[in-house]
């Protein structure tokens, strides 16, 4: 279940609902998934594709995404510390990303440039964010023992290259 926080007003909420609402008001979807089969921690790539396939398939049909993978970043992921630091950076992409969280959390940070103070959404499982094309964010999947299991969806897998913004914002929330 996720946590939306939004640091500058000192207001956190738990209520999937309200996530929802504020998420999708700015562009953002939320969504929750369940598994329609019980999966194990070790569950493969395509053992968590077919548990999700009855959400996942649809999805992907319905906003014109035509590859699927699961990607798992945990303590043992070789030069961690280097694939943390290079999505703690604002960055933007040419097509959405769209995450889904069949294990740990992560933080997705929002900078909408648009007046409104950066937020972040604590994603986890069974949490699924859209992150629309162009807009500023950033992710943290931990300083230590991190742990992240998701679904990622792509229509072409070069459009989710990070396109830096270099605005220096990521570094006033980073720990």
């Amino acid at each position: 279940m996720a946590v939306l926080n939004i640091p500058e007003k000192n207001f956190t909420t738990k209520n999937p609902e309200e996530i929802r609402v504020f998420l999708n008001e700015r562009g953002v979807i939320y969504e929750q998934w369940e598994a329609s089969i019980p999966l194990t921690k070790t569950a493969s790539q395509d053992e968590v594709l077919q548990a999700y396939s009855h959400v996942l398939n649809p999805y992907m049909k319905k906003n014109g995404y035509g590859t699927a993978d699961v990607i798992n970043i945990n303590s043992e992921t070789p030069n961690y510390e280097a694939v943390r630091n290079k999505f703690l950076s604002e960055h933007r992409h040419t097509e959405d990303e769209v995450r889904f969280f069949v294990d740990g959390e992560g933080f997705f940070w929002f900078n909408l440039e648009n007046g409104e103070p950066i937020f972040n959404v604590l994603c986890q499982v069974g949490d699924l964010i859209s992150v629309p094309q162009g807009t500023a964010h950033w992710f943290d999947a931990g300083k230590s023992n991190p742990h992240v299991k998701a679904i990622r969806m792509f229509i072409d897998m070069s459009g989710w290259v990070p396109h830096y913004t270099e605005s220096g914002v990521d570094v006033i929330f980073n720990p």
